[in-house]
């Protein structure tokens, strides 16, 4: 994980993988976690295949909630690292492909 300090950023963190990209110069804990969980996500499914799932669930969640916050925490990689973010030893309990039982 390189994290990258980015004070201009819309939210406050994004991963890309190898990169986490943070808005804050020292940011909590439980946000590099839940980073921490988008980069596993990522090499599971591969960075490719991980956008076009993100967008198209993003999509399939607007037309459900009609709400773009509401849709943005209910994506399956969303919902599994926000529940997941402040137990800092997910990760080494973490099966792989978790997020599919948060879709």
């Amino acid at each position: 994980m390189i994290i990258v300090h980015t004070p201009f950023l819309w939210v406050e963190g994004l991963t890309f993988f190898p990169w986490v990209f943070c808005r804050e110069n020292n940011p909590p804990v439980w946000l590099l976690n839940h980073e921490r969980i988008h980069l596993r996500q990522q090499l599971e499914t591969g960075i490719l295949l991980f956008y076009i799932w993100y967008i198209l669930e993003y999509l399939v969640r607007l037309i459900q909630y009609r709400h773009r916050y509401r849709a943005y925490r209910n994506i399956s990689f969303e919902r599994e690292a926000y529940s997941n973010d402040k137990d800092l030893t997910y990760l080494t309990k973490r099966k792989a492909w978790a997020m599919l039982k948060y879709l």
